[in-house]
């Protein structure tokens, strides 16, 4: 992160975590724009890349995936309502407005 925050603003960034919020953020909005921004975790060599290939944005999406599910497992448990259920209601909300809500 600290490599990347360098190269796009020519700084090191004052905090590891505080002071890269900013390039988290534009690069939150490039995936939100379709940008296949894909990252990695590893210790020994991760960070962020563009995916090269069908492989990559694969692997990218099957994680963004599981992260979804255990958080809406998550959810689902705290409701003490069964995980169909919470996807359920979930589909309803976006079906009567196309926004989803925090019900």
């Amino acid at each position: 992160m600290r490599s990347l925050y360098e190269a796009v603003y020519g700084k090191w960034p004052s905090d590891k975590i505080n002071g890269t919020r900013r390039l988290r953020y534009l690069i939150t909005a490039l995936r939100k724009d379709g940008i296949p921004i894909c990252h990695t975790a590893d210790p020994t060599g991760g960070g962020y890349y563009l995916a090269s290939g069908g492989t990559d944005l694969e692997n990218q999406c099957k994680r963004l995936r599981a992260q979804a599910l255990r958080k809406l497992a998550m959810e689902a448990r705290m409701r003490k309502i069964a995980l169909p259920e919470l996807i359920g209601q979930i589909g309803l909300a976006l079906a009567r407005d196309g926004e989803p809500r925090g019900e």
